[in-house]
């Protein structure tokens, strides 16, 4: 069924498809945008009723386009977003928000000011297991948490552009934030560059919370094997979602003292039954449902500014041979989940723009 909101792709390329395929799929794409004639060919095969074009400017003077997702390369983020926040459209940005600290909080600024959606693409946060695995902690039945650990690895496409640090981390970096439900004050990276000088093949980041939990973040595309998986310690029970075997497993394990001495519990492990949900329809779903209703995103500006800090605090410990980088206040405050506030958007009259992608 077609939705009243109304979007445009800006990015056609190997993850702007499956965004493209999926709009298109729920009744909301209006139009595609794409440099290059391969990103053109490839939208119009995919959803042949839409409107494609090579820059933004007619997505930008078209009044039926209520929001663009933008899926191109993370340095043109913060201008394309921008214009489109001027133009009063709301905006969806895959992650990262942008490439620089600043720009991503003049964006959360803006789209504040403008009363637009400003949504980031932390597509794991939409996943249905770890929608249920929050739901758990949430529901105490982990106990305290003690420490998450996240291992991304896989011998795959070797980026020339970013190094694994900012291609795989984004995505656990903001799981962590959510479930352990703070920001870490102290961030420790190391990592190796082994096919291309200066662009970390593995990286291991740990991150370390004022309530005494700790996190580690182990991702690599030089892995003889493929491993997603995600492992939360409580004082009460433990919990794994391995995303590749697509299985979120309650252990009924801790560690109780018995005269003086700690002693391990070792009890059967359960598995959780979820939502069978594509976690990128839940995501444009969510970004269609934000637009209707003027709720703010579950991955917010905000949201992304904070995972851009942690993602500069480790590439400053990694370049150091990780020495800790040290957050600031400002930077370790949590801001408010508005996802149940609306937005309100100004009446204002909103200029046209003449840009290209």
């Amino acid at each position: 069924m077609a939705s009243d909101a109304q979007i445009a792709v800006l990015g056609c390329g190997a993850w702007g498809a499956n965004i493209v395929r999926t709009a298109n799929a729920l009744g909301s794409l209006r139009a595609v945008v794409d440099p290059t004639p391969t990103g053109r060919t490839k939208a119009a095969q995919i959803a042949p009723d839409v409107n494609v074009y090579d820059s933004i400017e007619p997505v930008l003077a078209d009044s039926a386009v209520i929001g663009v997702m933008i899926a191109t390369p993370a340095e043109t983020h913060y201008a394309l977003a921008l214009k489109a926040i001027d133009a009063g459209k709301d905006v969806f940005v895959e992650k990262p928000l942008t490439i620089d600290v600043d720009e991503a909080r003049d964006l959360v600024t803006r789209a504040d000011a403008a009363g637009r959606i400003l949504m980031v693409g932390h597509l794991l946060e939409y996943h249905p297991a770890i929608v249920k695995l929050q739901q758990l902690i949430e529901a105490n039945e982990l106990g305290k948490i003690r420490y998450v650990t996240s291992n991304r690895l896989n011998l795959g496409k070797i980026r020339t552009e970013e190094n694994a640090l900012w291609s795989f981390a984004p995505h656990d970096i903001s799981v962590i934030l959510r479930l352990v439900g703070a920001m870490p004050f102290q961030v420790v990276a190391t990592g190796g560059s082994y096919v291309q000088a200066n662009i970390a093949d593995v990286t291991v980041t740990q991150l370390l919370f004022d309530n005494g939990v700790r996190s580690h973040i182990f991702v690599s595309w030089l892995h003889p094997f493929k491993e997603q998986r995600l492992v939360v310690i409580g004082s009460k029970k433990m919990a794994s979602f391995d995303d590749v075997a697509k299985k979120l497993v309650l252990y009924d394990q801790r560690v109780d003292w018995e005269q003086g001495q700690p002693v391990p519990v070792r009890g059967e492990g359960v598995e959780v039954e979820y939502p069978d949900d594509e976690p990128l329809k839940q995501e444009v779903k969510h970004f269609l449902h934000c637009i209707q209703t003027r709720q703010g995103p579950r991955t917010d500006g905000e949201n992304g500014l904070r995972v851009l800090q942690i993602l500069h605090a480790a590439q400053r410990s990694l370049m150091t041979n990780g020495q800790p980088v040290t957050l600031t206040l400002a930077s370790q405050a949590v801001a408010a989940h508005r996802e149940t506030e609306p937005i309100t958007t100004p009446v204002t009259t909103v200029s046209q723009p003449h840009v290209s992608v």
